[in-house]
């Protein structure tokens, strides 16, 4: 009988929390109708999304106002960059953002850069970690419109310095976005930004979800044309069941979210010793302190990246990885080759609320043959 599976890839999607779930199911019975019609029904949705946003709201420290559901992260993402550049163009037309962004922002850089306008790559070293004198000669620069820097990274968890950089920003009078995808419902959010998104399955909500956040005073203006909803943040009815479920869940997991990290932050501790110590010529990457305590990232070297996810999948172990250079464009990571670290046979292991001690174990228990298996099937032997 084969062992039970283990989802080990949160960081791409949390596994739904049962109160998602359970308010789900719930406002598919409730929410259904129009939010902004006048009949029963539709003030009955209006009630359930506006109890959401206020839920939301209080988790993120802002006012319910500033704060507007998209239908994805990736949305959130491209409407916090492109809205917040649009609101100040007559400064300039200069985005500054980190060389580590997720992609969802830097194709809204490329879309930007297409248009016309400008932008600037914030190098890291070689933990990932912003280089702040560097981020702070860019966004001093004339004609910068806005600041883009994540929270923390979505493939090595390296935590940025963001409250740093945001004092930078309010120095220079440029507004700071941050995506803070990988953070909300799991670490306290730093301070100082003045847009930010975030994205529902993250947390453990249902995928489909995004949230924008822009704050009082910031010049922001949407990318997209005019619609009265969503305070003309982002167009198109909301998915009220999922926004509702998201809101909950989020909700759940903020209230639990100390009490996972002290958790889950010794077992990627045991993660990052165990591989370095069992599994030759690896090298595990980003901040071993500085770091989300759910996730750890770690590239073997001689060792095909899809290949190695594939062997473990057929163990039972779903994993991503934070390089693409196995895939046809045989690039790797952009994040990994920021960094300047090996990024080929590389792994990215994030845990979850369901994750327990058992499966970390038994995942540190087989990765080092599976490994060796892969090595001796492409005759690298003797390591």
């Amino acid at each position: 009988m084969s062992a039970s599976p283990v989802y080990l890839d949160a960081a791409t999607a949390a596994p739904m929390h049962p109160v998602a779930r359970q308010a789900l199911l719930a406002a598919f019975d409730d929410g259904w109708a129009d939010p902004g019609k006048l009949y029963s029904q539709a003030r009955r949705a209006r009630q359930l999304l506006d109890a959401a946003r206020e839920a939301t709201a209080l988790t993120l420290g802002v006012r319910a106002d500033e704060v507007s559901f998209t239908p994805s992260g990736t949305t959130a993402a491209h409407g916090a960059v492109l809205g917040g550049l649009a609101g100040r163009h007559r400064v300039g037309s200069t985005l500054v953002h980190s060389a580590i962004e997720h992609s969802a922002v830097l194709h809204a850089a490329e879309r930007h850069v297409a248009a016309g306008g400008t932008a600037t790559s914030v190098p890291v070293d070689r933990v990932g970690r912003l280089d702040v004198t560097s981020w702070s000669a860019a966004v001093r620069a004339p004609g910068v419109a806005l600041a883009a820097l994540i929270t923390a990274s979505h493939e090595v968890g390296t935590v940025q310095p963001v409250a740093e950089a945001a004092a930078i920003c309010a120095e220079a009078g440029v507004p700071l976005y941050v995506d803070a995808a990988q953070s909300v419902g799991r670490v306290p959010l730093p301070a100082g930004w003045s847009v930010l998104s975030a994205s529902a399955h993250k947390w453990g909500g249902p995928p489909g979800v995004g949230v924008l956040a822009v704050r009082k005073g910031t010049r922001w203006e949407s990318p997209w044309p005019a619609d009265e909803r969503e305070g003309g943040r982002t167009p198109g009815v909301v998915n009220l069941p999922a926004v509702v479920a998201a809101a909950a869940s989020l909700r759940a997991a903020a209230a639990d979210a100390a009490a996972e990290a002290a958790r889950l932050d010794p077992l990627v501790d045991r993660i990052r010793t165990r591989v370095a110590a069992d599994v030759p010529d690896v090298e595990v990457v980003g901040d071993p302190v500085l770091r989300l305590p759910h996730l750890v990232t770690f590239s073997c070297l001689y060792v095909d990246g899809e290949a190695l996810l594939h062997a473990l999948d057929r163990r039972g172990f779903a994993v991503s990885s934070g390089s693409s250079c196995t895939s046809s464009t045989l690039r790797p990571s952009h994040v990994l080759e920021a960094m300047g670290v090996l990024s080929h046979g590389n792994v990215r292991v994030s845990l979850h609320r369901e994750t327990t001690e058992a499966d970390v174990e038994r995942f540190l228990d087989e990765l080092p043959g599976i490994v060796a298996e892969l090595r001796a099937d492409a005759g690298v032997v003797g390591l």
